[in-house]
């Protein structure tokens, strides 16, 4: 069978389920016959010719920087009643052991830019709240009290795979710290041994606990061989139970679901065995005030001393922005813009800032800043680029009783000459005799559970037991002389404002 076809196609060969191209020399030039040919049609000769070639599209590199090097799965079950748009939210029995498995995104790549063979990976359990957040040094310090030689975090070496060096620092009960070969398989398993309900403020039963945030960060060598070069970070959101105590909320959320109708479900996510971890901004490493574990006092006249001069309002745990320490200069170079930004939890969006000085972001309005970084870190970028500050509800000052004493003493005996008397000022947000008690207990570098009371001196010298109606209804900026007296058969302190 053959037949002719006019076109003005030159080709050498076309090979199509049987059919041969070949040129009738009996033809017009710009005719050529198809004629059944006996070897078979291959797909690789169809392929090979121009006209179904197609060039495979090569990874620019900045779609490749898109892409985290390391991804972290956490073996455990994310809730199916957390709503869409939302993140996740995973549960967690106290003291079991969970697999993290740490994964290598790009394997080609991470060989070119990793300059050493290990990385090194920091696993913390963090406070989700930024509330919180602002305190958790004072948070920590009062569960270690608590529960003296327990950590908050820690690693199951003989369940872990393809981790070397792991440390748990004493000092830092929520975190541990390791080395790992991205180019084979590493797993560490870990056991956090808090449960979410021990910092809710009352601990009556059937508190809703606080959520927690489990973050990696990972760093690799820099010239120095020293592990301090950010490659990224990720995290998830949490929360502790008691043992079999995630199982059970787990199976109650579950059921909650089945009971809803469809169209109600699909407003929700769906649990997944596993939980992956979204990539955030570095955990930033401040320094840490270290508080006396308890104080020094006097068999004649058991007291605590105040820390000399005045307190920040960033020792004291108040809610206040971190930043006003860290200001943003006009003359801060490109460079120095890069790293404010990171100090300040902003790095995903270093790159759009990329040109960007210190000059340059003072100048950005609120608007643009939303626009650029979306509503939530566009306003805190803004705060913080500004200054601004979070206005305390409640500010109120006090003395020690000893300094007190000390100062009016002299102006008794020579009215021109006097002992400079020094106030301190606590500030307060939830108005609750509890964060009263833990602000005086930070005040005296202690923990929150050794003072037992706090009474405030009435009329007549009457003790009145202060309370959180009692905390509302101070008048803002009261002044208090602080007087401390031993709790008859316990280790604690009575505090008394007069």
């Amino acid at each position: 069978m053959s037949f002719s076809w006019p076109c003005k196609l030159i080709a050498e060969d076309f090979l199509a389920t049987g059919f041969g191209l070949v040129l009738d020399p009996d033809a017009e030039p710009s005719v050529f016959r198809f004629d059944r040919v006996c070897r078979p049609a291959r797909s690789s000769d169809v392929l090979a010719l121009p006209i179904f070639k197609q060039e495979e599209p090569q990874p620019s590199p900045e779609s490749d920087s898109k892409v985290p090097p390391f991804q972290y799965v956490l073996c455990a079950a994310t809730s199916p009643a957390v709503k869409l748009h939302e993140e996740t939210l995973t549960y967690l029995n106290q003291g079991q052991s969970y697999e993290i498995r740490m994964l290598n995104n790009r394997k080609q790549v991470c060989c070119t830019d990793l300059s050493s063979k290990y990385v090194k990976s920091i696993i913390r359990v963090v406070f989700h709240d930024r509330r919180l957040q602002y305190t958790e040094h004072q948070q920590l310090e009062g569960w270690k009290w608590n529960r003296p030689g327990d950590r908050i975090l820690d690693i199951d070496i003989p369940l872990s795979v393809g981790i070397i060096e792991p440390r748990a620092n004493p000092t830092q009960l929520n975190t541990i710290e390791f080395l790992w070969d991205p180019a084979k398989r590493a797993s560490a398993f870990i056991q956090v041994h808090c449960i979410s309900t021990e910092f809710t403020p009352r601990k009556h039963g059937g508190e809703k606990g606080v959520p927690f945030r489990i973050q990696i960060d990972s760093f690799k060598q820099n010239a120095s061989g020293e592990y301090t070069e950010h490659v990224n970070s990720a995290s998830t959101q949490v929360k502790v139970f008691k043992p079999k105590g995630a199982d059970r909320k787990q199976k109650t959320d579950r059921e909650k679901m089945e009971k809803r109708s469809p169209q109600e479900r699909e407003k929700y996510q769906q649990s997944y065995e596993t939980t992956f971890l979204t990539e955030c901004s570095p955990w930033p490493d401040l320094p840490c005030v270290t508080n006396t574990p308890s104080p020094g006092y006097s068999s004649s006249s058991p007291s605590f001393s105040l820390r000399d001069g005045n307190v920040s309002p960033n020792e004291e745990g108040d809610l206040l922005l971190p930043n006003l320490a860290d200001p943003l200069l006009p003359n801060a170079s490109i460079q120095d813009a890069q790293q404010w930004l990171h100090r300040h939890r902003f790095s995903p969006y270093s790159r759009l800032f990329a040109n960007f000085s210190g000059a340059d972001l003072l100048k950005m309005s609120k608007e643009d800043l939303v626009q650029i970084c979306g509503p939530a870190d566009g306003i805190r970028l803004y705060n913080i680029i500004k200054r601004r500050n979070v206005r305390p509800r409640l500010t109120v000052y006090v003395c020690q009783e000893a300094e007190h004493s000390r100062a009016v003493q002299p102006q008794k005996q020579d009215q021109s000459a006097g002992t400079l008397c020094v106030y301190h000022a606590i500030y307060l947000e939830e108005l609750t005799a509890l964060e009263l008690t833990e602000k005086i207990a930070n005040l005296y570098s202690i923990a929150p559970c050794q003072i037992n009371q706090i009474y405030r001196q009435g009329p007549t010298g009457v003790h009145i037991l202060v309370s959180d109606e009692m905390v509302h209804y101070l008048i803002d900026e009261s002044c208090f002389v602080i007087n401390t007296l031993k709790a008859e058969g316990s280790e604690g302190y009575h505090i008394i404002l007069k």
